[in-house]
């Protein structure tokens, strides 16, 4: 069954760039973004590696660790870094799993479970659906899924956006609207009355009854 929201996100062992990990002993305390690529040595997966390695300072800051994942073997990787860094001028410092034998792509259901169990002679195509991104909590939970289209890279900074929003609604009774950015209002929960809505927020704007719009509070 395909993985969903709030669904424990699977527990594994794995080969990485850095070292052997156990996932969630890797997560520890923090947020985590799993994203996966089709192929090394491709085009627009050099593009999306890269652009996350320039990125990673604002993960970090958010407390989320990053990690990367396809079917090629580390020691292919490896090699792959320094395409990346002439490509995108930024050098590859986190980790990526070596998913030679299908596990982990199986496990969250980017291949189907007859996939084979290697990675030999597999084409981007073949593993099409591996362009896949999870964000995941400190408790283990999924809290976002997104798969792109093989000709279409990844928005890194809509990841950082929703991460922002996650990381903000695990706090405080709010949602975000339609193309919320950090700083701007949100959207009261409906479980918050009016009265404790005063006290919480201060003023704030009742757009419907049930739409109720606040500055953000801060943490």
């Amino acid at each position: 069954m395909a993985l969903a929201l709030n669904d424990t996100a699977p527990d594994f062992e794995a080969q990485t760039t850095e070292g052997d990990i156990r996932f969630h002993d890797w997560i520890g305390d923090s947020w985590a973004v799993l994203f996966s690529h089709p192929k090394d040595f491709t085009p627009v997966c050099t593009t999306e590696l890269g652009t996350m390695a320039g990125l990673k300072s604002e993960f970090h800051k958010r407390n989320v660790k990053v990690i990367g994942i396809s079917v090629d073997p580390v020691e292919n990787h490896n090699k792959w870094k320094g395409d990346i860094h002439k490509a995108t001028g930024h050098e590859v410092d986190y980790p990526m799993i070596g998913d030679r034998e299908l596990v982990v792509a199986k496990l969250f259901g980017m291949l189907p479970a007859d996939a084979g169990t290697t990675s030999e002679g597999r084409t981007p195509a073949d593993n099409q659906t591996v362009r896949s991104v999870f964000v995941i909590g400190p408790d283990k939970k999924i809290k976002l899924t997104l798969t792109y289209p093989m000709t279409t890279g990844r928005n890194f900074q809509e990841i950082l956006r929703v991460i922002d929003s996650l990381q903000l609604t695990a706090k405080f009774p709010v949602a975000t609207p339609a193309d919320w950015m950090p700083g701007e209002d949100v959207v009261i929960a409906g479980s918050v009355s009016n009265e404790d809505a005063v006290k919480r927020f201060g003023s704030f704007d009742t757009v419907l009854p049930y739409l109720r719009k606040a500055k953000q509070p801060s943490a």
